[in-house]
């Protein structure tokens, strides 16, 4: 998430500094105070402006292009090839996904949020609930994932936790800023009283999880956060951390639409939920549930 100063959320508004602190204390503008010092979400600027936008009377509102962005993972990227649904992917991360989303690019978009402070906090639904031109939009349940520490198989390094990461100095890779095993590496840290500046970080950051896992088999990183279908995919080692929602945004007018519910159809076969026990660390009991409307 990218913060802007004051004078640089001013400069970016195209507003004097005196207008901006007017709309602070009208409580007009997304903002968030740390340490005395106003700070702006410039994602939520964004959504902030488009929710404000007018159109002339008659004109339609972007149809977004048939494709299911937001964070990667290999069975929804097959569900959508074997449904037959003619949905493509842009996998980019669970909070790019949603900024195109909420920019009416994507018809759809997937995410897995976590929480800075707590593994017992649903973030999807926080998600939903706190952002702007969410309103029309619903949580549909396509998996819950388990997240983990990928090893090289043996974990000649005994890495069981967080804290032996950072103690032994091992080769992390990570994902990019926003994606969701970006967030639950960045919680995790917290909780151990850490920053990512006391990892001993291997760049470039993996795009997704597979390319993550193969960073390690390659023997350039040691570790790395992932799921556990990824670390079996790679024939790694896996330690569990968290079963973690990973759900699917839509709006509730393309909800209705065939494409979508081509691809809720397929949820509900045998073949789809045979395939989740084959690459496992899947639960897809509740695969297409509503789990959050307006």
């Amino acid at each position: 998430m990218r913060l802007l100063t004051t004078s640089e959320a001013a400069e970016y508004l195209r507003l004097k500094e005196r207008k901006l602190y007017e709309l602070i204390s009208e409580g007009q503008v997304p903002c968030t105070k740390v340490t005395g010092k106003w700070l702006f979400p410039k994602d939520e600027l964004d959504l902030w402006l488009a929710s404000s936008l007018i159109r002339p009377e008659g004109m339609p509102a972007t149809e977004p292009m048939p494709i299911v962005g937001g964070s990667h993972d290999p069975l929804l990227e097959w569900s959508l090839r074997e449904s037959g649904c003619a949905l493509a992917t842009l996998p980019e991360g669970s909070e790019a996904g949603l900024q195109r989303f909420a920019r009416g690019e994507l018809v759809a978009t997937a995410i897995h949020l976590h929480d800075l402070e707590s593994q017992k906090v649903d973030a999807n639904i926080i998600a939903m609930r706190s952002r702007a031109r969410f309103h029309d939009a619903a949580l549909l349940a396509f998996a819950r994932r388990e997240q983990g520490i990928l090893v090289p198989l043996g974990n000649s390094k005994n890495l069981t936790c967080m804290r032996d990461i950072i103690q032994t100095r091992a080769r992390v890779a990570q994902r990019p800023a926003g994606a969701g095993a970006q967030l639950l590496l960045e919680s995790l840290l917290h909780r151990e009283d850490a920053g990512l500046d006391q990892l001993n970080i291997v760049l470039p950051a993996s795009p997704t999880g597979s390319d993550l896992a193969q960073a390690i088999r390659a023997g350039r990183a040691d570790c790395g956060i992932a799921t556990r279908s990824a670390a079996t995919a790679a024939g790694l080692d896996f330690i569990p951390i968290v079963w973690e929602h990973f759900d699917i945004v839509v709006r509730q007018r393309d909800y209705f639409r065939k494409p979508i519910q081509s691809f809720l159809a397929f949820l509900r076969r045998s073949d789809f939920a045979h395939r989740a026990a084959e690459m496992g660390g899947y639960d897809v009991s509740e695969a297409g549930n509503v789990r959050y409307a307006p």
